[in-house]
């Protein structure tokens, strides 16, 4: 009649946890007698997100990625006029700078001055 399967920890998925103390004291989580070990970063849907609640290597990923695809539209439009500089800046670059910032709105001024050095 049903059909029950059992998933079983297959030693690639680590736990998870947010800090909100400087207790640096874990919980433990075991499947059976195997130890699930522990993350302090992890990404999910492109945002990376740290147990401190940090920012910064979300801000750094940003900033690479953002710097590859200003450089694939410099090489490649070299001898373009600027509006379709603009609108090529615009379909490829702005939305990676844009993208979950709302989540993740950087706050230090380190951070805010390298993503509005992208943009100029």
């Amino acid at each position: 009649m049903f059909n029950f399967t059992t998933v079983v920890f297959d030693g690639t998925s680590p736990t998870f946890y947010f800090r909100i103390s400087s207790v640096e004291e874990r919980i433990r989580y075991y499947c059976g007698d195997q130890l699930i070990p522990g993350a302090s970063a992890f990404k999910y849907l492109g945002i990376i997100i740290r147990s401190d609640i940090n920012w910064a290597d979300n801000v750094n990923y940003t900033l690479r990625r953002a710097w590859k695809a200003l450089h694939f539209i410099m090489r490649i439009l070299k001898k373009g006029n600027n509006n379709t500089k603009v609108f090529a800046y615009t379909a490829l670059v702005r939305p990676i700078l844009e993208y979950g910032a709302v989540s993740w709105d950087p706050y230090r001024e380190s951070q805010v001055s390298a993503l509005n050095w992208v943009q100029k």
